[in-house]
């Protein structure tokens, strides 16, 4: 899809030229990389009809074009003006773009369709998006899924979808050619920390084809940054992409701001990378109150502990297992990807250090049947084995591996045992796999268990049993549906994982407050890769201190108390809503609990967050109608309150799917179909009676085969008249089954 998409906007760029006078022949449609992917917020002319592509001021009656598009071209729009704004809380980024485009090359008398690409960073969540046009406006809204009618109609929706892992892709209909029109997105996504630096990337790179050409405009770009690290302790700025000015700067606050007038927009994505001053380990509590339309109405408070710039801390030693997946469906990238990030993984490790690797399908393969020590001899051992075993090939069976993984690490002391679990697929019995995990760290009360951090490739792996897993076992959990990516993200959780400083935190001074609730409810370690940041709800009186204890690496005590203040400048539910969506989905999926699904929607609508159990509608809102959609607003929300079912509202409405991640695929796992393969079942039934002919068709020229058709007699016209006919069932035949995933062997 991503490089149908790039090919489409290459031919929308051809045709383009059309606009200034060029006039060039058409180019053909070949095989094109993915080097025209949106690396910012964009807009594109969606032109099935090319003969609509003109100057909208002047024509300049360019040569008839025959024939349309198919797929469509997309032909980027000019940018006539983008504000950004960045508010950093803890180590969430809320991130708002909003821009003016011009439809520059469609005729005034004509409408086309638009496309906004939405490029989130990393590990982020679409938000929201509004949509601006002269007499009407699009905004969107959260919406409960609460049957499967809703479901199905859902997983149809054609109007956006995720174009790769992070580039979301929204469709608008209907827009006049010349019409300028604004686009407001929101997004957020994670802060990542390394070497005890802060560091965001918001994609802001724009092509140089979006600039306007012609009469000169004044082009004004405007950023503006707020951080609130939510400590007492200084914000020191280390690098910035954008000639940021400082407008505000105060204990653990920041606030900067750029604007500028630019020959040409931005060329680089916007970076800022800053530090918490600290020497050392360091943390506080935040409480809040609810705000007043907050469905649950207990106290809210976070905990957090920073590493520290103090590179001195030592880590733990380290007895480390890799159980990685190599059934059929990881053959070629994906294994290939995880096989490097596990080489680069064992070269961090030092000589205390031990490990052991276990590849699976089926079965389940050890590299040795006992501990290794990290020598240089055993790692290249181990590299030698890793190219002979790694071999794409049979089913998926977790439960056995991980059984033997524990088993080796059961006589660990002095270290903090580590599985590190990759695999693409889902199983059966994961709610076994989950029960069997805690009931293992449960009774294991006088020794160290291990803790399970997991990595997810692609669509078909549970994540959330995934993430269950990693919460029991109090470790990590990161996901990848990008596969070029497997290798650096893979690399990075290991680290991460890996790099504890401080083992067995517990938290001291919690046992008198009422209806608490923690995520994640086991406290994992404090490594050098992350701050550790605990969350959740209560009833009571907070205590002015709060005692946090653990065990450093040389066996030492760690105790600090850590003070509590009021939070007023940051919205704590909005900075947790994501993970604590995620947490309580993966509850919910793990009891099967109606009880949490409901929770889980009314914190996703409450909070603006997709979730499994809530789609985003976009609705439209005309504005010379304002009082009419409010009144059909008001009547909607009393019909929902007096239980009326079977009324339809006459409110436009686009469905935008792609949102969530689903419970994994256990049948596409069985049938070993590789992660990157799910294809979107959309466009299938407008293609099912033409493809048949259409690729016969597609061969020749239109006067060739009026000639060829014109020497034909009438049996012979009739009998492929009833063979094109038969075609053309038969493939909407394949597309019912398609659509309908039916198993029918029958057909």
């Amino acid at each position: 899809m991503a490089e149908q998409f790039s090919s489409s906007v290459q031919f929308g760029l051809n045709l383009s030229k059309r606009i200034h006078h060029t006039p060039v022949p058409l180019p053909e449609m070949t095989r094109s990389s993915e080097e025209f992917l949106p690396t910012a917020p964009m807009c594109y002319a969606v032109i099935p009809d090319p003969q609509v592509v003109d100057n909208p001021d002047i024509r300049s009656y360019q040569p008839y074009v025959y024939g349309l598009c198919d797929p469509p071209a997309l032909i980027p729009l000019q940018l006539q003006g983008i504000e950004m704004e960045v508010e950093c809380c803890l180590d969430t980024a809320f991130v708002t773009v909003t821009g003016r485009w011009r439809v520059h090359c469609v005729t005034g008398s004509s409408l086309c369709d638009c496309q906004v690409a939405i490029p989130i960073g990393e590990q982020g969540s679409l938000l929201g998006v509004e949509v601006d046009d002269s007499g009407r406006s699009y905004h969107t809204e959260l919406v409960s899924l609460k049957d499967e009618k809703d479901k199905q109609k859902m997983a149809k929706s054609k109007d956006g979808y995720f174009l790769k892992s992070q580039i979301y892709i929204v469709n608008i209909p209907q827009f006049k050619g010349g019409s300028i029109f604004s686009v407001k997105m929101k997004w957020s996504q994670k802060i990542l920390f390394h070497d005890g630096e802060f560091r965001l990337t918001v994609p802001f790179c724009f092509p140089s084809y979006v600039n306007p050409v012609g009469r000169k405009f004044s082009k004004k770009e405007k950023i503006f940054l707020k951080l609130n690290s939510g400590t007492a302790n200084e914000v020191l700025c280390k690098a910035t992409s954008h000639p940021l000015k400082g407008l505000l700067s105060q204990a653990g606050k920041l606030s900067l701001s750029y604007e500028a007038e630019v020959p040409a927009w931005s060329s680089t994505d916007f970076s800022f990378s800053y530090t918490v001053s600290s020497s050392d380990i360091f943390g506080g509590v935040l409480l809040q109150s609810p705000f007043l339309r907050d469905f649950d109405e207990r106290e809210i408070f976070c905990l957090y502990l920073y590493p520290g710039n103090c590179q001195e801390r030592k880590v733990f030693k380290r007895d480390v297992v890799f159980v990685v997946d190599i059934s059929a469906s990881m053959k070629g990238i994906p294994l290939e990807n995880a096989k490097n990030a596990l080489l680069a993984s064992l070269s961090q490790l030092n000589l205390q250090d031990t490990f052991n690797i276990i590849a699976f399908n089926g079965e389940a393969y050890l590299f040795s049947p006992s501990m290794v020590t990290a020598t240089n001899e055993a790692i290249l051992k181990a590299s030698t084995w890793v190219d002979t075993t790694f071999i794409a090939n049979g089913g998926t069976n977790i439960m056995h591996p991980l059984t033997q993984a524990m088993t080796l690490l059961r006589k660990s002391s002095d270290s903090v045992p580590l599985i590190f679990l990759v695999t693409d697929g889902a199983v059966e019995d994961e709610r076994e796999i989950c029960e069997f995990v805690k009931s293992y760290v449960t009774s294991g009360k006088l020794v160290r268990t291990p803790r399970i951090s997991t990595f997810g490739i692609g669509l078909y792996c549970n994540h959330y049993f995934l993430q269950m897993l990693a919460q029991i076992g109090r470790g990590h959990h990161d996901a990848v549906y990008d596969l070029d990516t497997i290798d650096i993200r893979m690399q990075r959780l290991f680290s991460t994982a890996s790099s504890v400083i401080v083992a067995d935190i517990t938290i001291k001074s919690l046992e008198g407050l009422d209806s608490q609730e923690l995520f994640p409810s086991h406290i994992p370690d404090l490594s050098f890769g992350s701050p550790l940041i605990i969350s959740g709800r209560y009833n009571g009186t907070f205590p002015e201190l709060v005692k946090v204890t653990g065990t450093f690496a040389d066996m030492t005590s760690f105790v600090v108390d850590l003070k509590v203040k009021r939070e007023k400048d940051m919205q704590l539910t909005n900075v947790f809503s994501m993970r604590h969506i995620d947490l309580v989905t993966a509850h919910a999926w793990l009891l099967e609990s109606e009880e949490l699904e409901e929770k889980v929607s009314k914190m996703s609508i409450q909070n603006n967050v997709p979730s499994e159990y809530t789609c985003l509608e976009m609705i439209l809102v005309k504005k010379d109608d304002v009082k009419k959609a409010s009144d059909n607003f008001l009547l909607q929300k009393a019909y929902s309150q007096l239980s009326f079912k079977g009324i339809e509202h006459d409110i436009p409405k686009l469905f935008l799917g792609g949102l969530s991640h689903g419970f994994g695929d256990s049948k596409a796992t069985a049938e070993n179909i590789p992660p990157a393969t799910k294809e979107e079942k959309q466009g299938l039934l407008e293609m099912a009676a033409s493809t048949c002919c259409g690729k016969v068709a597609d061969t020749f020229c239109c006067m060739c085969m009026l000639k060829a058709c014109s020497f034909v007699n009438d049996g012979c016209t009739i009998v492929c008249t009833q063979l094109c006919a038969a075609l053309a069932c038969f493939e909407l035949i394949k597309c019912c089954m398609e659509l309908c995933d039916c198993d029918c062997d029958c057909l």
